[in-house]
């Protein structure tokens, strides 16, 4: 078995060094003593290029696997198990997923030193979009049809599924905030329990700056995300974590990946969250009305609504959604980066640029040509 030197995906559409080391090859020899159906380890095929973890495709010689890898700050065993026991229940009602494989003891999370490891079973189909950073566009409106009929298709399997919401804030996408009537108190309630979080936002005027981001957009939202269902989503409705039948523009969805930002949100908060992923160019906002991909997302909508109905007032909320439904998770990523990687430089472009500066955009004439042609789809 060899390693490679590898590069991660960074910020700012470019690549950079990994916060965290490679997964080596010593490393999966020894983690797969625990899992001997899996037999021994031949070579490592592939590193993702995924920057918030470790992840390795490895050939044995009894097969392949998915291995992953995480900092006992980002994930326990406990919260890596939400995530699976959520992965099982959808299995259960037949959603394409690989997947999550129990060791010899039947575990499906192995905490050794300061790493918290998984292995899923290789999925299946073909991964046409393995190197797509997660904020870039889909380039074909049929796949994003595929996509949007598959999101539909999870949440009907999720139906039914009653777990309590997520241990963790820690890259977790989440809806408190949104949902909250006053998110600046919601938010204060919470930095007791962050206090990662709350070191950052010492040195910043945050409750300002909430009350900025939120006063074009929140006042009439929290009354109705009040009245939606509560569902487990997957809230990373990005193609790059789908594999496809083939690599025409008419492909099928084959396989759904990487549950890590799931938790217990509402239907329309996951496919707004489908939207903002896959229909707006967030590297290339420079383009102006060209960054917005409007028929991206009109075959979504188009996809869902093929698998799952959607009223016209569905519409309009999801519409009204887009601008705050990053909030939650932009948060999660500056508490990761200030309290986890000690980069003030990454947490400040979570703050400003994702936590602020995506809610701004859809202020300005492309944001509001995409709100706009959402709700033409009522």
């Amino acid at each position: 078995m060899s390693d490679i030197t590898h590069r991660v995906h960074g910020l700012a559409d470019d690549v950079v060094s990994p916060d965290w080391p490679a997964l080596h090859a010593d490393e999966v020899a020894l983690l797969l003593h625990r899992y001997p159906a899996l037999g021994k380890p031949l070579s490592i095929r592939w590193h993702s290029p995924r920057p918030l973890s470790a992840a390795v495709l490895i050939d044995t010689d009894a097969g392949a696997a998915f291995v992953k890898r995480h900092h006992r700050l980002v994930r326990s065993v406990a919260t890596l198990g939400e995530e699976h026991r959520f992965i099982a229940h959808l299995r259960a009602a037949s959603m394409p997923i690989p997947e999550v494989i129990e060791d010899m003891d039947g575990q499906t999370a192995i905490a050794i030193g300061d790493w918290v490891y998984e292995i899923h079973a290789v999925a299946d189909g073909i991964d046409l979009y393995r190197d797509a950073i997660s904020w870039s566009p889909i380039v074909e409106s049929g796949h994003a049809r595929a996509a949007g009929r598959m999101l539909a298709t999870l949440h009907e399997a999720a139906a039914g599924y009653l777990a309590d919401q997520r241990s963790t804030h820690i890259l977790v996408a989440r809806s408190e905030l949104l949902a909250a009537d006053d998110p600046a108190a919601a938010l204060a309630l919470q930095l007791a329990d962050r206090p990662g979080l709350a070191d950052y936002l010492r040195q910043r005027d945050w409750p300002t700056d909430l009350q900025r981001m939120l006063a074009p957009w929140h006042t009439t939202l929290s009354p109705r995300v009040a009245q939606q269902p509560v569902l487990w989503t997957h809230n990373d409705w990005h193609v790059s974590n789908l594999c496809w039948s083939d690599d025409g523009p008419n492909a099928r969805v084959a396989s759904v990946l990487d549950f890590g930002l799931s938790s217990r949100t509402f239907a329309l908060f996951d496919l707004a969250t489908a939207i903002e992923r896959n229909a707006i160019a967030w590297l290339a906002l420079e383009q102006g009305h060209g960054a917005v991909h409007a028929d991206i997302a009109s075959a979504l909508i188009d996809g869902y609504r093929e698998a799952r109905a959607l009223s016209a007032d569905d519409i309009h909320l999801l519409a009204d959604l887009l601008p705050l439904v990053h909030v939650d998770f932009a948060l999660s990523e500056v508490e990761y980066f200030h309290a986890v990687t000690g980069s003030r430089a990454n947490a400040d472009v979570a703050y400003d640029t994702f936590l602020l500066g995506h809610a701004a955009w859809f202020a300005t004439p492309p944001g509001r040509t995409l709100l706009q042609a959402i709700r033409a789809q009522a």
